[in-house]
C-alpha cells in the first residue's frame, strides 16, 4: 500500500508585532516551485498588494527587486530549504490596506496552472501563485 501524499507545509515565522500566531504558510507545491525559482534567481521575496493591476495575487520577485515602503507589513518569513540545509528565507510582505482587509485571515500560498503577472518570476513557467485563506481561529 502506498503512502498518502505529504500535506506538510512551510509555516512562516511570527513577524507582526503583538501577535502570537503565524499568518502565512506555503503549500508543498509552492515550496517545490520556489526552490526551482531560487535556483534560477537566487533569494526571493513576495509582495501581496490589494491593487487592481496584479489581480491581488502574490507577486514573487528576486529579493530586493521590489522596494517595500514603511506602510508595508512583513507578514512572515518562510524557510524553503530542505531539512538540514542552509536556510533559504523568503520574506512575505503585504500592503497595509490589504493587511487590514485580511486582519482575521491566515494565508496559504499555493501554485496553480495559468498565466500570472508578467512581473512575477514564475509567470514564464505557465503557473501562478495564488492565495488560499481561512479564518485565523481555524488555524489553531
Amino acid at each position: 500500500m502506498s503512502e498518502p501524499a505529504s500535506t506538510a507545509t512551510v509555516v512562516g515565522t511570527i513577524t507582526v508585532p503583538g501577535e502570537n500566531l503565524p499568518r502565512v504558510e506555503l503549500s508543498t507545491t509552492a515550496v517545490s516551485t520556489l526552490r526551482e525559482l531560487w535556483e534560477d534567481f537566487g533569494p526571493l521575496m513576495f509582495h501581496q498588494s490589494g491593487g487592481c493591476c496584479d489581480g491581488s495575487s502574490p507577486m514573487c520577485f528576486p529579493a530586493g527587486e521590489f522596494i517595500t515602503s514603511d506602510r508595508d507589513v512583513l507578514l512572515g518569513r518562510l524557510d524553503i530549504a530542505p531539512a538540514g540545509a542552509e536556510p533559504q528565507w523568503i520574506d512575505f510582505w503585504i500592503s497595509a490596506e490589504q493587511f487590514e482587509y485580511w486582519s482575521h485571515t491566515f494565508l496559504t500560498v499555493d501554485v496553480v496552472p495559468g498565466r500570472g503577472s508578467g512581473f512575477s518570476v514564475e509567470a514564464p513557467r505557465g503557473v501562478r501563485f495564488l492565495i488560499r485563506s481561512r479564518l485565523m481561529d481555524s488555524f489553531a
